[in-house]
C-alpha cells in the first residue's frame, strides 16, 4: 500500500513513519494547533482503495478546551475499499469541563472489507478532580456497508441553562446506573466485516479478562461487532481497550498482537 493521494491543511497534519516489520502502510494525525477550541472545524477523510491496509493513529490523546460559548466540530470519514482492511485508532479524546463539541464518526465499508474503528474518551481531567458538569458534548457514530446504513449511535451530553444541574442536565446522566454509573472514561471499540458475527465468540473470550476495575460489554448483529468499557480512572479503560485490541487483531485479521509504537511513547 502507497499514498494515493494527500491534501492536508493546517492545523491538521499526517505523517507517516517507517511502521514495524509486517505491519500495516500507517498514517499518524496530529493537530498542530495543540487541541480543539471554540468555533474549530475540523475534517478528516481517510480512503482506503481496493485490497490496500491501512492502519490510522493519533500522536497524542486529543484535548478539547473550555469554550467560550462557540462549538467545536470534527467530522471522521472512514471509506474502505473491496478487500481492503483498515484499523483506526485514536489515542483518546480528554473533553475538559465546559467544552462544547460535536463529533460524528462515519464508517462507508464494502462487503468484503474489514474495519476496527474505536475511540477512548475521557469526560474531564480526572487526574486533576475535574468532571465534565458544563458544556456540551455530542459524540455520533455512523456505519454503512455498501451504502446501507447498519448502525448509528450518538451520545448527547448537554448542560440546560438556567435548569439546577442536580435535576435535569449532564451529571444526572453520568450518575445514573442507567447511564455511565459515575464512570467518567469509557471506550468504544467497532468490527465492521463479513465475519462479525463469528468473531463474537473471540471478542467475549477476550473480554473476560477486562480488570476488575473496568467494565465491559459487547453485542453482534447485521455484520457489525460493538464493544464498550466503562471504568472510573481513563488510565484502566485505556489499559484494557489497548489489550483488548491488540489481541482481537491477531485473533480476527491474522496481525500481530501489538499496538502501534507511538501509543507506548
Amino acid at each position: 500500500s502507497v499514498i494515493g493521494r494527500l491534501y492536508q491543511q493546517s492545523p491538521l497534519r499526517v505523517l507517516f513513519p517507517r511502521p514495524e516489520w509486517g505491519e500495516p502502510f500507517t498514517a499518524v494525525l496530529v493537530n498542530s494547533s495543540g487541541g480543539i477550541v471554540g468555533g474549530d472545524r475540523l475534517e478528516v477523510t481517510l480512503e482506503a482503495t481496493e485490497s490496500a491496509s491501512l492502519l490510522v493513529t493519533g500522536q497524542a490523546a486529543e484535548k478539547v478546551y473550555r469554550s467560550t460559548g462557540r462549538i467545536a466540530v470534527a467530522t471522521t470519514t472512514l471509506i474502505a475499499g473491496q478487500g481492503s482492511v483498515v484499523e483506526f485508532l485514536p489515542q483518546g479524546t480528554i473533553v475538559y469541563d465546559g467544552a462544547r463539541f460535536r463529533r460524528i464518526t462515519t464508517i462507508k465499508a464494502s462487503p468484503s472489507s474489514r474495519v476496527m474503528a474505536g475511540e477512548v474518551l475521557s469526560l474531564g481531567r480526572v487526574e486533576r478532580g475535574e468532571r465534565f458538569t458544563t458544556g456540551l458534548l455530542h459524540d455520533e457514530w455512523r456505519v454503512r456497508v455498501e451504502d446501507r446504513l447498519i448502525w448509528a449511535d450518538a451520545l448527547h451530553l448537554s448542560d440546560v441553562e438556567g435548569a439546577d444541574k442536580n435535576v435535569t442536565g449532564i451529571t444526572p446522566a453520568l450518575n445514573s446506573r442507567a447511564g455511565f454509573a459515575g464512570s467518567p472514561a469509557y471506550a468504544t471499540f467497532l468490527y465492521v466485516a463479513p465475519d462479525a458475527n463469528e468473531q463474537l465468540k473471540l471478542t467475549r473470550r477476550l473480554l473476560c479478562d477486562t480488570p476488575d476495575t473496568v467494565r465491559s460489554g459487547v453485542t453482534s448483529f447485521d455484520g457489525l461487532i460493538v464493544a464498550r468499557w466503562l471504568g472510573a480512572n481513563p488510565s484502566d479503560v485505556r489499559g484494557a481497550f489497548g489489550t483488548f485490541w491488540a489481541r482481537f487483531r491477531a485473533g480476527a485479521i491474522g496481525a500481530a498482537e501489538r499496538l502501534p509504537t507511538i501509543w507506548n511513547i
